[in-house]
């Protein structure tokens, strides 16, 4: 058996006998916890006013319990310490995201509601619910909208103790989100006033509507209000897709949602006239994401002054001075690392942080797909508090979840979700060529399920056409059946009888790279027809021969 070595003061001193060590908490410390009030046995409560005053709020659980006890507030009972959601009664699943704060506090969620906490909100002067920069951190009770038991998400203690599904979480404030909001307000002010003596200097990427590319627009765009303090330049994020089409981006919802970004001071290209600053030469444009402006917005390519986050070897507008080449890391990524070096405190903040961490998850494949590399890998650990209780893991599969749960969204919303539209210059009919509209959406469920989605989704899916001002629209699906295995299907709807039997012949004439077998669905009429794909098609397949139909057909 070990021999134990005598302390300092043992040494000379062998008639003193060390005390018991005793596992009872008579620190004076934790009497504001332990020490039960027999006058009152009622659940205590928290005047969350009081609370908020107080210069006291950031000191520890005991020091808290110690201070109330001594001001004559109702103290902390043993059982609201140990069992702290016994007087609440709101079921086995329901409790609070955040442990450190159930230790804090307990809450009689009986007393809350919504309303109140808005008004005081209010009363403390915050900005949709977020605290002011000079209020300290401060903390909402929220009832969560969605049910998160039906996605797998990893392992946690916080699952084990709350349930895979909390009802209610605690939602912290986060300063730098504050700060985020108030530049997104401030601009969006500024741009209904006309930009008054000031360049509208515009930071926007290409027309792809995922969440790297919206999440690196606002960061960057507020990377650069907050680093070049210049009177002449009103920066201002400029997302490139229309507001509608939000509503078909539910992992994007979310992710703006559970960061507290204030989306009404968003503003989206549909609601600005770049064209009109570009003729008056008060427009400045910051490219992100690649090297030259999409088709339709080809015309504003002479106010680019900036080009950020390119590939090396993309051919660049020669009148650019200001370029940034990456190898294959997410814009995200470069948008951390400039936070890093030059402001720091930013990335301290949670909201800000899962902003960035969620759109690096999902351009990298959660660090592990082929264009992941070793930079996203170390923003992503240096981001990691912004995952919370999720975890990297966690947070990425419920993004995943959320891109592909269609459950919510109507048919327009689910065809919008991954659409392209092209145009394609056919042979020369009369005096000019005939131009023809083709889109392709891309769909993750069966053919079947999309046509019983609602009762009119057959009508859904024309309305979505006329919309678009399509000749001819292919819904390509891909899904995995109940034995795993994948499969392929594609729904055609034609402007008119005569195209869909062009297109039928074309087929024909291409079955050994898409053999096609008829799948019989009521109700279509003779200008939506469903094919099941026999071999695996890729989508690039479908879409070449689609362009390749597009410039031949007369239909």
């Amino acid at each position: 058996m070990r021999s134990r070595s005598p302390s300092p003061r043992a040494v000379g001193q062998p008639n003193q006998v060390e005390e018991p060590y005793n596992r009872a908490r008579h620190n004076p410390f934790f009497d504001g916890l332990l020490r039960l009030d027999d006058q009152n046995r009622s659940p205590p409560t928290v005047d969350f006013q009081a609370i908020h005053g107080s210069r006291n709020i950031s000191r520890t659980t005991s020091d808290i319990g110690n201070t109330l006890t001594r001001k004559g507030q109702v103290p902390f009972s043993d059982d609201s310490v140990l069992k702290p959601f016994e007087g609440a009664k709101f079921g086995k699943t329901a409790s609070f995201a955040f442990a450190n704060v159930q230790s804090a506090f307990s809450f009689d969620l009986r007393t809350l509601n919504e309303p109140a906490i808005e008004a005081n909100d209010h009363k403390h002067g915050r900005v949709n619910g977020l605290a002011s920069a000079t209020s300290g951190k401060s903390f909402r009770v929220n009832r969560r909208k969605e049910n998160l038991s039906t996605v797998s998400l990893p392992q946690s203690a916080a699952s084990f103790y709350s349930g895979d599904s909390p009802q209610f979480e605690i939602v912290a404030s986060c300063p730098s989100i504050y700060r985020l909001n108030l530049f997104l307000k401030a601009t969006k002010d500024e741009v209904n006033a006309g930009v008054p003596e000031k360049f509208l200097h515009v930071v926007m990427a290409e027309d792809i509507a995922d969440v790297g590319s919206i999440v690196s627009t606002i960061t960057y765009a507020f990377y650069l209000n907050e680093t070049q303090k210049c009177d002449q330049l009103c920066t201002v994020p400029v997302i490139n897709m229309k507001r509608s089409d939000i509503n078909s981006q539910a992992e994007l919802k979310w992710l703006l949602d559970s960061c507290q970004i204030d989306q009404s001071s968003l503003i989206f290209v549909d609601e600005i006239d770049l064209s009109y600053y570009d003729l008056f030469g008060s427009l400045k444009i910051v490219l992100l994401n690649g090297h030259k402006l999409p088709a339709k917005q080809e015309g504003l390519k002479e106010a680019v002054v900036e080009i950020f986050n390119c590939k090396q070897g993309e051919s660049v507008y020669p009148w650019v001075k200001s370029v940034t080449v990456t190898e294959d890391s997410s814009c995200c990524t470069v948008v951390a690392e400039k936070f890093s070096l030059i402001l720091p405190e930013i990335l301290a903040g949670p909201g800000f942080s899962r902003l960035l961490l969620a759109a690096i998850l999902l351009d990298s494949t959660n660090l592990c797909g082929s264009q992941c590399s070793i930079k996203d890998k170390y923003m992503a650990t240096l981001l990691i508090h912004g995952a919370g209780r999720l975890g990297c893991n966690g947070l990425y599969q419920l993004l995943r979840y959320k891109m592909y749960d269609v459950s919510d969204l109507k048919v327009g919303d689910i065809l919008r979700k991954d659409f392209k539209k092209w145009t394609r210059v056919g042979k020369p009919e009369g005096p000019g060529a005939r131009t023809s509209q083709i889109g392709m959406s891309s769909i993750g469920m069966p053919i079947a399920q999309l046509l019983q989605h609602e009762n009119t989704s057959a009508r859904e899916v024309r309305n979505f056409q006329q919309m678009e001002k399509l000749r001819l629209l292919m819904v390509v699906s891909g899904y995995y059946d109940s034995k795993r295995n994948f499969k392929r299907e594609i729904l055609v709807a034609a402007e008119s009888v005569e195209l869909m039997k062009n297109l039928l012949f074309f087929f024909d004439s291409c079955a050994s790279q898409l053999p096609l077998k008829a799948i019989h669905q009521s109700g279509l009429g003779a200008e939506m027809q469903a094919f099941e794909i026999d071999n695996v098609t890729s989508r690039k397949t479908i879409e070449r021969l689609l362009e390749e139909f597009g410039g031949t057909s007369k239909g």
